[in-house]
């Protein structure tokens, strides 16, 4: 009985760590306002990119004029990647942060 309590122990921490490194690999997409790209533009980015819905794409160019910056999207880094320099090529301040 003992011997099922250690390996049901072992089983969560290994869980555990597994989640840990599937979060620690998380990063984020950070745009940052500038005083170029119009409202139009940045929507039109996030929907087409980021594939994010009008709604959300509308909130998100909003929260980064009025707060600076704005998460865009998060997600394994080999997948922000693309996503980052799809955003930079189209003139818009991204940056990656893990």
């Amino acid at each position: 009985m003992a011997h099922n309590m250690d390996m049901s122990k072992w089983q969560e921490r290994e869980q555990d760590i597994a989640l840990q490194e599937l979060i620690g690999n998380q990063a984020k997409v950070i745009v940052y306002n500038d005083d170029y790209n119009t409202f139009d533009w940045v929507i039109q980015c996030f929907t087409e990119i980021c594939k994010h819905s009008a709604a959300q794409a509308e909130q998100l160019s909003y929260m980064i004029h009025f707060n600076g910056k704005a998460t865009v999207k998060t997600g394994a880094m080999k997948e922000l990647k693309p996503i980052k320099e799809a955003l930079s090529d189209r003139g818009l301040s991204a940056v990656i942060e893990s």
